[in-house]
């Protein structure tokens, strides 16, 4: 390899990219990298905003439960009255695992007559729903009476 020069690397322009062999200014790469950039949200914006929406398709609702009244007072629950109770708060934890369930919770002041519950949840219909009420354990079992409402968190922690 006597008398074979190497020659030297070109120098690139400032603001330049190489495509394939050649070397194209940046500003023209921007223009076709932005160009298919906007072609690509064109095409797969729908598919993104029905992906969202299927997030939001989802309804929040509440059922609010009243104890019966002849639990309120405490010497007249049953063994079979908490295992009733037991089965309607294990639902509750599987409807917080599933992902369903936003809160449960109950007032503390058990003397009180006007005590309640509440079971804020997900369902994608006012059908489902009531379903979902009325397969509660405490509901099918007249523990407790439920009334459901349409619902929607305004703040959360």
């Amino acid at each position: 390899m006597t008398g074979a020069r190497l020659r030297p690397r070109p120098t690139l322009p400032s603001f330049a990219v190489v495509v394939g062999s050649k070397t194209e200014p940046l500003e023209k790469n921007v223009k076709k990298l932005l160009a298919i950039l906007l072609v690509s949200l064109a095409l797969c914006g729908p598919a993104f905003a029905q992906e969202a929406g299927k997030k939001d398709s989802k309804k929040q609702f509440v059922y609010v439960l009243k104890l019966s009244p002849r639990l309120l007072d405490e010497k007249n629950w049953t063994e079979r009255d908490k295992q009733i109770v037991g089965r309607h708060f294990r639902r509750l934890q599987q409807m917080q695992k599933d992902g369903r369930l936003i809160l449960a919770g109950k007032t503390l002041d058990d003397a009180d007559p006007s005590q309640f519950g509440v079971v804020v949840f997900e369902a994608e219909t006012e059908e489902e729903a009531r379903g979902v009420m009325e397969a509660d354990d405490a509901v099918k079992e007249k523990i407790m009476t439920a009334r459901l409402f349409p619902f929607r968190v305004a703040l959360a922690r």
